[in-house]
């Protein structure tokens, strides 16, 4: 009973928050506030932090495979919401369709830029002395590598540099975006009396954990491994697929070619 009424209110409190319209409205500002600003807390955190560590637990479990994350969690939340509110399967995979149009965009996005990538930068070779047997310089000397992708190279331990937008910061802003936006109507689905169960309510607070989780990594990457500009214009190429999305594409309304936005059909007869 006690669990019961804590989760009631966690839940309550968190629709609360993600459906009002100041944080719909400027939760993408928040963002760009953050991408801007963030470096700047290189100067303040130690490099001998945990977080510190690309090889950290949270960075291999999480935001390796963080599209798949919010795909599991987020599909689910929307799967049982949709379901929950006209029991209607055809509804609940039109829901579900805008989680495979936001996929195929990131993946469409990451063969541009890794096409760009390859096409725009060069391997190097880091050697220790010089080649006619001179004394080592105080700065290693880079061999050029013709012909190697940036894959390729940085698998063999080389140097790659060239012209980059971090796909890192990229897929964490875009999933940040998408949990505010599929979470938001929770709250209004309430307020019309659908039915929420105990495991709507906890997939709901699952996928507010997980956007939390990923604006921790989002401020640790940029206080830890700051690269600017490459990952501000991974963010703005996130915030951009959010904007041609959700305020582009599915505004349009539901029809044969558009999932329309999240909540159309459960908050109201369209």
């Amino acid at each position: 009973m006690i669990l019961t009424s804590a989760l009631v209110f966690l839940t309550d409190l968190a629709a609360m928050l993600l459906g009002h319209k100041m944080f719909r409205r400027h939760f993408h500002l928040l963002l760009s506030v953050l991408l801007v600003f963030g470096p700047a807390l290189s100067l303040w955190v130690s490099q001998y932090s945990v977080f510190a560590r690309r090889g950290h637990f949270l960075y291999r479990m999480f935001l390796r495979s963080g599209w798949g994350w919010t795909c599991l969690l987020v599909g689910s939340f929307v799967l049982v919401l949709s379901f929950s509110g006209r029991r209607s399967v055809l509804l609940s995979l039109r829901h579900l369709s805008r989680l495979l149009a936001a996929g195929g965009l990131w993946l469409g996005f990451r063969r541009i830029l890794e096409v760009l990538g390859n096409a725009t930068g060069s391997c190097y070779e880091a050697l220790a002395a010089a080649p006619d047997g001179g004394p080592a310089s105080s700065q290693p000397l880079l061999l050029l590598r013709e012909g190697e992708s940036r894959a390729e190279c940085l698998a063999q331990g080389m140097q790659w540099r060239g012209y980059e937008v971090s796909e890192d910061i990229f897929l964490l802003c875009l999933c940040c975006l998408l949990l505010a936006e599929e979470t938001a109507v929770f709250g209004a689905y309430l307020n019309v009396g659908g039915a929420s169960g105990g495991p709507l309510r906890i997939l709901f607070l699952l996928c507010v954990l997980l956007m939390a989780l990923w604006l921790f990594l989002l401020l640790c990457l940029l206080a830890y491994f700051p690269q600017f500009p490459t990952q501000l214009l991974g963010g703005a190429l996130g915030c951009l697929s959010w904007r041609g999305l959700y305020q582009g594409w599915y505004p349009l309304g539901p029809s044969w070619c558009c999932p329309g936005r999240p909540g159309s059909g459960l908050l109201s007869s369209d």
